[in-house]
């Protein structure tokens, strides 16, 4: 922190100490390509920032359309406990159309602005520095007299990270003079880095953080949003505006979620400074402005992305397990969520498997667990993603595994328009290889086919399918296939034979078709195995060939 900055630097309406958050996900956040918002839905995120208890809730622009107009009026209408604000240019119409939206806000928050560097001064506005002085102080001065001595007034510098040091301040001092309460600094283009950024920020503060709340606002384009302003924040900026999910212009704003953690999760760095931010509405937060909007979170981004607090890396499962913080800086439960996530793949441990198995209801552990572990590894290299459906089927099939006398050795398939396939497979039978080739309606008939010849060539017998049904475990283009059939024996009547249930479970439909075949088939084969051996013992037994026909 600067060593110029008060220790305790605050303006109007600033309690020593805080930290204020202005959340502008409905101004600059909406000015994101493709982010607009109804009223209604501005009204909705609104209230769930009420609920996250952000200080302001920048509503819109309501000069720019009657729409927003409305939504500013109704979200200051309604809303208690936080301050509203509205943005208006230093332009003649934009500030009363905003004091009039903001009018009947328990706390009305009037933001003015007016660009300050060179380069927009010449280029868009095409006005002059005394020009650009005296709009400033015009609209500052309405402002306050339109809205009273106890509204906040704030003032920004667009672009005032590229403004000349000298005329920035001057800016500065006529808002001040004006009735400006709030001073903001904002990196419109994203241009600057953390430590130049600092030490700006420093400066204004040194000059104005007596009398005024000094406040930034930064945008993303170098990826640096979040780290300006955490810099702002420790040499004496006491008002942050920021965005949830970083949404906002171009590469978006300040993230509101890594702020607020960050100054949560690194007290040291921030002493004596908190927000009033319940941080565990952050997700729910996350969650609606991106559905509204239909901005997905991308799975790596920092507090509220899908992956922020799932852990694949066997290594990092197992110190995870052990305890969360040797992985996790923060709880996921501090920001809404119930808690962390063990993503299975094909980094992961036989210790994190088990724990997720644990999560999900099952007990596995020894020899039963490793074998699931080298058949769930296997599947992390044929798909994206194993998913929770991915591992409860591995865990239904591996229970209905009984004793191969039958064995796949290989298959293959050919198949053409008009569904005639012909498929070749390879088993041993008891021991016994048959490799026979068939046509079908299809690849799977055809390979069902080849199966029933060669099973009937040694065993005499045949599976019947009774049943046949597929459905997608997972969803996506590589999502498991899991097969259930019903057969029975060819040798016995249907109404009184033995039906069995054979499991198949692939990404490769074929593979599982022909998985779930063989595993009924086996099924069929030790229910003989069974039946023949309870004779042999009947007979032994002394039971006449009657009694034996009777036994069950």
């Amino acid at each position: 922190m600067s060593e110029n900055v008060p220790a305790n630097v605050s303006g109007p309406g600033i309690v020593p100490g805080s930290v204020r958050i202005f959340d502008t996900t409905l101004r600059d956040g909406e000015q994101a390509p493709g982010a607009g918002l109804t009223v209604a839905e501005k009204i909705e995120v609104a209230r769930q920032l009420v609920r996250l208890n952000v200080d302001v809730i920048e509503a819109g622009f309501p000069a720019s359309s009657p729409g927003e107009f409305e939504a500013v009026h109704q979200i200051a209408k309604e809303t208690r406990g936080v301050a509203v604000a509205g943005l208006a240019r230093c332009k003649d119409g934009d500030p009363q159309r905003a004091v009039e939206a903001l009018r009947v806000a328990e706390r009305p928050h009037l933001h003015v602005f007016i660009a300050s560097s060179d380069i927009h001064l010449k280029h868009k506005l095409r006005i002059s520095r005394d020009e650009a002085l005296l709009a400033a102080a015009k609209w500052v001065g309405y402002g306050r007299k339109a809205l009273g001595r106890d509204a906040e007034i704030e003032f920004s510098a667009e672009d005032a990270t590229r403004t000349d040091i000298d005329f920035l301040m001057k800016l500065y001092e006529a808002a001040v003079e004006a009735g400006a309460s709030t001073l903001n600094i904002p990196d419109t283009v994203g241009y600057a880095i953390p430590a130049e950024f600092g030490q700006l920020v420093g400066q204004v503060v040194e000059r104005f953080g007596s009398v005024a709340t000094i406040s930034v606002h930064c945008h993303n384009d170098l990826g640096l949003a979040t780290s300006n302003t955490l810099a702002a924040l420790q040499n004496g900026a006491r008002q942050l505006e920021v965005c949830v999910n970083g949404l906002g212009e171009r590469a978006g704003n300040a993230s509101l979620e890594e702020v607020v953690m960050g100054i949560k999760t690194r007290p040291t760095q921030f002493p004596n400074l908190a927000t009033r931010v319940v941080s565990e509405q952050i997700t729910p937060a996350s969650r609606l402005v991106s559905y509204l909007t239909g901005f997905a979170v991308q799975p790596n981004k920092a507090i509220v992305g899908g992956n922020a607090f799932a852990h694949e890396s066997g290594i990092h499962q197992d110190g995870v397990i052990k305890n969360p913080l040797t992985y996790e800086i923060m709880t996921p439960q501090s920001v809404g969520l119930s808690g962390s996530q063990l993503t299975i793949g094909k980094l992961s441990g036989r210790r994190g498997l088990r724990e997720k198995l644990h999560s999900l209801g099952h007990e596995v552990d020894g020899e039963a667990l490793d074998a699931l572990y080298a058949q769930v590894i296997a599947l992390a290299d044929a798909k994206k993603e194993v998913t929770d459906g991915d591992l409860l089927a591995i865990v239904e099939q591996r229970a209905t595994v009984v004793p191969n006398t039958i064995r796949l050795q290989g298959w293959s398939v050919t198949s053409s328009h008009g569904g005639r396939a012909t498929g070749t497979i390879t088993l041993s039978v008891t021991g016994e290889t048959r490799s026979i080739e068939a046509s079908g309606n299809g690849p799977v008939d055809a390979l069902y086919g080849a199966t029933d010849r060669a099973l009937e060539s040694v065993l005499g017998w045949r599976p019947i399918l009774d049943e046949y049904e597929i459905k997608a475990v997972s969803a996506g283009e590589d999502a498991q296939g899991q097969v259930v059939v019903r057969v029975h024996r060819s040798t016995e009547e249907r109404h009184d034979a033995f039906v069995a249930t054979g499991h198949g479970l692939s990404t490769d439909i074929i593979e599982a078709s022909v998985a779930a075949y063989l595993s009924g088939a086996e099924k069929l084969q030790q229910e003989a195995i069974a039946r023949a051996a309870m004779l042999d013992e009947a007979r032994a037994s002394g039971h006449t060939p009657e009694k034996v026909e009777r036994l069950p």
